[in-house]
């Protein structure tokens, strides 16, 4: 990885800047105490059918998301939509808050305080809203997009958010990089942009740079050192 040529770096926040497994166990803990206090599952049952369906919407790449994902799930579960978002923005938004710091992946403050000192742009490209997470995690960062801002409107991996980053920025592709969890979202949205990506994974992926964590040699040179 020739980092000197890297101006801009570009993180997708879940499952990247935090352990997806460590949250949603924990978050699991949660929702089954509040299903047995409530004696219904009907809360875990919209959530599992909002999630299902952004996984669609982003697969589709269908345009007005954030209106789609709550009437759709409206109408598959017998709510309105305002039910839906509620519960959304309570269980996935809200919540998660107060434990996220827990879950932060490892070395990730290092390297955002690496990176800043030498002078590179880090932005963080997310499906989800960012700002509330970044702050809950302690990290900072010169841009934050997220899918449903005016200017964007679209899940990854359509290449509208990070061109709208890139262009935020006032850096060319070939002066960037994206780093995140999944080959179908973060390593897409990169090619199509031109973009070059690092892929969190535990095992090596077949013509895609990867990485186990934020440890890794690969950010060696970049990463502040340790106190």
């Amino acid at each position: 990885m020739q980092w000197d040529t890297i101006r801009l770096v570009v993180f997708d926040l879940d499952g990247t800047l935090y352990e997806q497994r460590c949250l949603r166990l924990k978050m699991l803990l949660r929702l089954a105490a509040d299903a047995a206090s409530s004696r219904s599952l009907e809360v875990i049952r919209v959530l599992k059918e909002f999630r299902r369906c952004r996984e669609e919407l982003g697969e589709t790449q269908a345009p007005g998301f954030e209106t789609r994902q709550y009437q759709t799930v409206a109408e598959r579960t017998g709510h309105l939509p305002e039910y839906v978002r509620s519960l959304v923005e309570e269980w996935i938004e809200r919540r998660p808050l107060e434990i996220l710091h827990k879950c932060r992946s490892s070395g990730v403050e290092r390297l955002f305080c690496g990176l800043s000192a030498k002078g590179k742009t880090i932005a963080v490209l997310s499906d989800y809203p960012a700002r509330d997470k970044l702050r809950a995690l302690h990290l900072a960062a010169d841009v934050i997009v997220y899918a449903g801002d005016p200017d964007v409107g679209f899940l990854k991996p359509h290449p509208a958010g990070l061109r709208h980053i890139l262009n935020e920025a006032k850096v060319p592709p070939s002066a960037a990089i994206m780093i995140g969890d999944r080959v179908d979202r973060d390593w897409e949205v990169a090619r199509r942009s031109g973009v070059r990506a690092l892929i969190k994974s535990r095992r090596p992926l077949a013509d895609i740079d990867t990485f186990r964590d934020f440890e890794d040699d690969v950010f060696s040179v970049v990463a502040a050192t340790k106190n």
